[in-house]
């Protein structure tokens, strides 16, 4: 069977819901050994009941004395999926100082703590780093000034990973467009309350193929990334968006 996972050990951020709760599920299912590192301890211990071979790891990503506590004792690492992130709406006269430093500390600053801290296990391991990006890391969106500057930094740390450890560890990015996850609802929830459908549909309509992603769909290409058949594989940034990037 292609794209198995077994004997590895995989770390996934932001693990307990949408794209990463995917992703756990689809590396369990593959026979990893998985770690849902999340910052809500009780969503990651549920999800990590459910599977077959897994343990929450409680994880705020942007406290370094935390990702080094939690990281550090880990016997094994094959595979990080960098997948944490936050999001916010404004262009750059309607973001505040300290909305962009927030979203840089998680966004960035974050996936560089777990990363540092990860990459001395993943070379021993020859393992990989699966980043989840955005296609706002490839392309600009209007009101998403400082996200599109954290996922342009996404895109960034991938490729000189990659040109670093050309040998030791593959790196490789997704850049996702919108996908239908708890993101979403809460960005409706946030900014669109009173016309939540409209927005909804607009948000369909963004993407040529005329609807949302499915987090399933993002967590088979990290599945496949992750695997041995993508062995050849790194340094890439791989848009997964129904189009959006190619009209």
């Amino acid at each position: 069977m292609p794209f198995r996972l077994d004997n590895r050990v995989a770390l996934v951020t932001g693990g307990a819901s949408g794209i990463g709760e995917a992703t756990c599920r689809a590396f369990a299912a593959a026979g990893a050994t998985v770690l849902v590192a999340d910052l809500n301890a009780d969503a990651a211990q549920a999800l990590a009941s459910q599977l077959p071979s897994a343990r929450a790891l409680p994880l705020d990503i942007a406290d370094e004395a935390a990702v080094n506590a939690a990281i550090s004792p880990l016997d094994r690492l094959d595979i990080l999926v960098n997948n944490a992130g936050i999001g916010l709406v404004g262009g750059i006269e309607e973001t505040s100082l300290a909305d962009f430093e927030r979203l840089m500390r998680v966004n960035v600053t974050g996936m560089f703590l777990v990363t540092r801290a990860a990459m001395p296990k993943l070379i021993a391991t020859h393992g990989n780093i699966v980043n989840i990006g955005s296609v706002a890391g490839v392309v600009g969106i209007k009101k998403r000034y400082a996200y599109c500057a954290t996922k342009g930094a996404v895109v960034a740390m991938t490729k000189q990973l990659a040109v670093e450890y050309p040998q030791q560890v593959r790196v490789n990015c997704i850049c996702p467009g919108t996908v239908d996850s708890p993101f979403v609802d809460g960005y409706l929830e946030k900014y669109h309350k009173h016309e939540k459908d409209k927005v909804r549909q607009e948000l369909n309509l963004r993407q040529p193929i005329g609807r949302l992603g499915r987090p399933e769909e993002i967590a088979h290409m990290a599945l496949y990334l992750a695997s041995e058949e993508a062995a050849f594989i790194t340094g890439s940034i791989m848009t997964i968006d129904g189009g959006w990037t190619a009209a």
